[in-house]
């Protein structure tokens, strides 16, 4: 199971980026998709997650600015982020709890490779 996450970059605060994410191999469902970060000399942290049946949830930090969502028979998660502050500069890592593979085989925690997202004030 490979997690390609893309979309970061630089932004002004007040501004927006579209992060997304897309869950690759021999997959035969993903279960929860969800967006952590993890700012320097922070610990990771939830951004938001959601459910194979879109339901979603949000750390308080981000509601109302951020929204998740899910495409592409659910392998294809997305975080729009608006009304972006400085204090959401942090590298974005993909995650999925559970994927059942082709074969049967369940595959725990995958996580993607990280996108650096910048606030600039």
């Amino acid at each position: 199971v490979q997690l390609q996450a893309s979309g970061g970059g630089l932004v002004q605060a007040g501004g927006s980026l579209r992060l997304s994410c897309h869950a690759s191999g021999s997959i035969f469902s993903v279960n929860v998709m969800g967006w952590y970060r993890q700012a320097p000399g922070k610990q990771r942290e939830l951004v938001a997650t959601i459910s194979r049946t879109s339901s979603a949830n949000y750390a308080d930090s981000v509601k109302g600015r951020f929204t998740i969502s899910r495409v592409g028979t659910n392998r294809t998660v997305y975080l729009q982020m608006n009304s972006m502050r400085s204090d959401d500069t942090a590298v974005y890592y993909c995650h999925t709890d559970r994927v059942v593979l082709t074969g049967g085989r369940l595959v725990y925690d995958s996580w993607g490779q990280g996108t650096q997202v910048t606030v600039s004030s």
